[in-house]
């Protein structure tokens, strides 16, 4: 059986404090994005709502993936030594 490579913590969301399981990645992520924005995770929390559809570590896992998503451009994927976007 394979140990689970999820990392909990407890956070304060909207409806109070709650515990929450991301991939270490993930935590990474979103420490940088409360850097970023002159955030504490409190508030990064908070920004996904009470009860998002799916459960909140869903959610937060999402609105990681839209911040960096939006931050990706061309240029920075081929920077990155990833391939360019296929054009039709």
């Amino acid at each position: 059986m394979f140990a689970s490579r999820l990392v909990s913590r407890n956070v304060i969301g909207a409806r109070g404090r709650t515990s929450m399981r991301l991939e270490p990645e993930l935590w990474d992520a979103l420490d940088e994005m409360c850097q970023r924005e002159s955030m504490t995770l409190r508030e990064m929390v908070r920004r996904v709502g009470p009860r998002p559809e799916g459960g909140r570590t869903s959610a937060v896992r999402v609105e990681v993936l839209k911040y960096f998503r939006a931050a990706a451009t061309e240029d920075g994927h081929l920077k990155a030594g990833h391939g360019p976007l296929p054009r039709d």
